[in-house]
């Protein structure tokens, strides 16, 4: 690796094979690379120059190829927000100390400051004391002109590192006089953590609903659970939607994954229990307010409440930061014992807050890294201008998240990684502090897996229902016409968002003309209580079909069903004697595709993006094809080569693709792996 320290001009190849320069890839490496010795030792590094170039590439030479306290150039479109949290994120990835006061006056400025405060909190109170540390924290705290949207901030600096700035009575008097319920709520959450504090808190019964109720209430027990002596406690978390509503709303294939990867899990000899955490938000508490139940024997589901109608959206986690964490902590310290090994997946703010309650629980932490945001950042924001706001809102939230997966990369005990493409190779490009694993070569690429689909003693029945009510009309969007049924069938699964790009699919299929000739299905997407995107996605979809009457009736836009549903329709699909029918993925990318395997696992031939990992296991031509779903027009190109494929190749395609899935991709390989993954961690220090 290079150690010059002006940015390379590395030309990675993207995963269309095309060789293009990286900017976000070129500055991470220059700086890792620059200091390489420089993290050991906290000296500073020199300054690369004046940033040029539109808000990216002077984002990127703010945060990672000079100094932040070098100020303003002339030319800059930066706002002193973009410097002072490059001069944090620095300071992170450095661990050079910050004082308590200094951090305490960013903290407060911007939501993108306060993660790289929290993160660099523990080193200033140890480098400067706890005193001094508690007494900054009570003179924002105390002083008149103190938001009460900082006071979360604050308190969660204050119970990060055991402080006690104010004292019960006067945590009690802020609360019952605080405008803001988030400030409220703060302030109910230390006092269930300092000196008598439980007994300055409100009576439940002034709870304005369930969320409060049980934040006012004394902890619970939870009932049920029993663990296995000798065997591994292991929380996996799933904070992003429902663990048992695939395709509504922000749950995909990842809920589908841990439920069946816990259920194994939880039958190996290797653990004791198995520990899956989800969020619940107040409609989801109203309808049930338990807050754990048993999925399978040894396989728990602990919801953590969330002040929200319900689960927060990515975007939004960093203001649930605080309770997240307190909730973890206070619910997993029910459990029978110490929970062993927490392992976090995605890079985001509710991951980082459960990384801080293993911390506080003394449990090891194992963090999936997958190049996401960072694979595409540079290509999608290479020309974003400084007046583009949302584009530029959206860029500075993508930067924030590389941040946070480094940062959960510096506290994991183990860092796995998704098998891609590119391998861990991909994932070194860009995660360059992980060449420390396995002699440099980076964490290991563990399988993944879906569970082998178990049919039921009326199975032929219920798939026949279901073929009969998919071909039961043509005339409402919500089945297909009855005479339609000899044509071919393209089917695509999964939640209802931009990424995964059902609009693209829908144009291309109907200005490619192949709605002549074949009947498309998507299914996915909540009817009650849809998301924005949703909402946003049914309303294209219906607009581009208005302008093909005619096609009305060879597209079906059925809602989420439940994932045995769904594999019950691919293998009826894939079995009936007279329906020819594709499995399509029109997304963007995929880190890795799990809705795509169980489609190879049911037997359909399947057609998926050759963005992200599916390619590590789709060999086009020989168990699947691979698509370029980067434009409409390379989208119907893809979707005419489906449509002249030949019976016979079409049924090798689909039978060697079912034995991909069947023989390298097990959920019970992957529970194995995992557990040995585990069980390491478990023997590394705190």
């Amino acid at each position: 690796m290079s150690t010059d320290a002006s940015a390379p001009r590395f030309r990675p190849r993207d995963a269309l094979g095309a060789p293009e320069f990286d900017e976000l890839l070129a500055a991470r490496t220059a700086f890792y690379a620059a200091h390489a010795e420089e993290l050991a030792s906290q000296a500073p590094h020199p300054e690369i120059g004046p940033p040029s170039g539109g808000l990216l590439a002077q984002l990127l030479a703010a945060e990672y190829m000079r100094r932040p306290e070098s100020g303003r150039h002339e030319g800059s479109v930066l706002t002193s927000h973009d410097v002072e949290t490059a001069a944090l994120r620095r300071a992170c990835r450095l661990g050079v100390p910050v004082p308590p006061r200094v951090l305490l006056q960013r903290a407060l400025e911007h939501p993108h400051q306060a993660a790289p405060v929290v993160e660099l909190w523990p080193q200033a109170v140890r480098r400067y004391g706890s005193r001094h540390a508690r007494d900054v924290l009570r003179e924002r705290l105390v002083g008149p002109r103190t938001h009460p949207v900082h006071v979360t901030v604050l308190l969660e600096l204050a119970l990060s590192g055991e402080l006690h700035p104010l004292t019960a009575e006067e945590a009690a008097a802020m609360a019952a006089v605080s405008p803001t319920r988030g400030a409220r709520h703060a302030l109910w959450r230390y006092l269930h953590l300092v000196p008598g504090g439980i007994s300055h808190l409100p009576d439940v019964s002034t709870a304005c609903d369930e969320y409060e109720r049980l934040l006012l209430s004394p902890p619970a027990t939870l009932s049920g659970v029993r663990v296995r002596p000798g065997g591994l406690l292991i929380a996996q978390s799933m904070l992003l939607g429902s663990l048992d509503s695939p395709g509504h709303g922000q749950s995909g294939g990842l809920s589908v994954l841990l439920a069946g990867l816990g259920d194994h899990l939880a039958s190996t000899r290797a653990a004791g229990g198995v520990v899956t955490v989800v969020t619940a938000g107040h409609r989801d508490l109203a309808e049930d307010p338990a807050l754990v139940r048993e999925r399978t024997p040894g396989h728990w589901v602990v919801r953590l409440p969330v002040d929200s109608p319900t689960g927060p959206q990515q975007r939004e986690m960093s203001a649930h930061r605080p309770g997240l964490t307190w909730w973890a902590v206070r619910l997993l310290r029910l459990l029978p014992r110490s929970v062993d090994v927490l392992h976090v997946r995605y890079a985001d703010d509710a991951s980082l807050a459960l990384a801080e309650a293993a911390r506080v629980l003394g449990s090891r932490l194992v963090f999936t890294a997958t190049p996401d945001p960072h694979r595409h950042l540079a290509r999608r924001y290479a020309q974003t201008p400084s007046d583009g706001a949302q584009s530029a809102e959206e860029l500075r939230h993508d930067l924030h998240r590389v941040f946070v997966a480094d940062r959960l990369v510096h506290r994991a005990h183990s860092v796995v990684g998704i098998p891609g493409s590119g391998g861990a190779t991909e994932l070194l490009t860009f995660f360059p502090e992980l060449t420390s694993y396995n002699d440099g070569t980076g964490p290991s690429a563990l399988p993944e897996g879906v569970p082998a689909y178990q049919p039921v003693p009326q199975e032929d029945e219920l798939r026949s229902a279901l073929l009969d009510a998919l071909f039961a009309g043509g005339d409402d969007f919500g089945s297909l016409a009855p005479e339609d049924r000899n044509l071919d069938l393209l089917l695509c699964v999964g939640r209802l968002h931009p990424m995964k790009q059902q609009h693209l699919l829908v144009d291309a299929w109907l200005t490619g003309g192949l709605w002549r000739s074949t009947t498309l299905v998507l299914v996915g997407g909540a009817t009650a209580y849809p998301t924005v995107a949703e909402q946003d996605m049914r309303r294209r979809l219906h607009r581009t079909v208005s302008a093909y009457p005619p096609a009305a009736r060879r597209l079906a836009l059925l809602p989420a069903m439940p994932n045995n549903d769904v594999r019950r329709l691919e293998h009826a699909l894939a079995e009936s004697d007279g329906q020819s029918a594709w499995y399509v993925c029109p997304s963007l990318k995929e880190e890795f595709g799990l809705a795509v395997l169980e489609a190879m696992e049911a037997g359909l031939p399947v057609a998926a993006t050759r963005r992200g990992g599916v390619p590590h296991y789709l060999r086009d031509g020989v168990n699947g094809v691979l698509l370029d779903t980067s434009t409409r027009h390379t989208l119907v190109r893809g979707l005419h080569r489906l449509a002249a494929a030949a019976e016979p190749e079409r049924r090798r395609i689909a039978r060697e693709g079912r034995r991909t899935a069947l023989e390298r991709f097990s959920v019970a390989d992957m529970a194995d792996a995992l557990a040995q993954v585990y069980a390491e961690a478990r023997l590394r220090p705190l």
